[in-house]
């Protein structure tokens, strides 16, 4: 999967939801080290989970950041799911 992020330095995320664990977590642009921390440590993670952990932090003020547009798509993609 792949969304389009808004306010933040990165363009994009993708990646993907298998039995409910997220996997191949990649971010365009950005603050590349920082975004590859955060891939890494998110890789096997309960979505829920990282949805738990990363929602609402924010970056310089923007009421948004990286992390927290990783929880709203994973959001999205676990709310269309249930609705399928």
């Amino acid at each position: 999967m792949q969304f389009k992020t808004r306010g933040t330095c990165s363009s994009q995320i993708s990646f993907e939801i298998e039995d409910g664990k997220l996997k191949n977590v990649r971010f365009s642009n950005g603050c590349s080290g920082n975004l590859q921390g955060i891939s890494s440590l998110v890789e096997g993670m309960p979505a829920h989970e990282v949805i738990t952990k990363l929602k609402g932090i924010d970056c310089q003020g923007r009421g948004t950041s990286c992390p927290d547009q990783l929880a709203g798509a994973i959001e999205s993609v676990l709310k269309t799911q249930q609705a399928g």
